[in-house]
């Protein structure tokens, strides 16, 4: 199943309730689930971004729609990546002349 990585930062509104955010986290792993993805790690970090999350889905639609219904919400906005396994980029990487 494809893997993804998003960046997260916290929007004015996401910090104004910033103490919420540990039960939008346990609602976006619910609705992630409801819309077909997995949210599998979550980190909150240090930088320029303020949490990092994985997540799998079956397609790149299935997770667009997920990512969407989180940021709609108006408390993050995300910058999302595909990521390809170690074993995929091996499979890749086979196939270069």
């Amino acid at each position: 199943m494809p893997t993804y990585v998003a960046l997260v930062r916290w929007t004015n509104q996401g910090l104004q309730n910033v103490k919420q955010s540990p039960s939008r986290l346990d609602a976006a792993r619910k609705a992630f689930e409801a819309g077909g993805a997995k949210l599998k790690d979550f980190y909150m970090v240090m930088g320029q971004y303020d949490m990092v999350f994985v997540a799998e889905a079956p397609d790149d639609a299935t997770l667009a729609k997920a990512v969407l219904n989180l940021t709609s919400k108006g408390n993050v906005q995300t910058e999302t990546l595909r990521a390809f396994t170690e074993d995929e980029y091996k499979k890749i990487l086979s196939g270069i002349g």
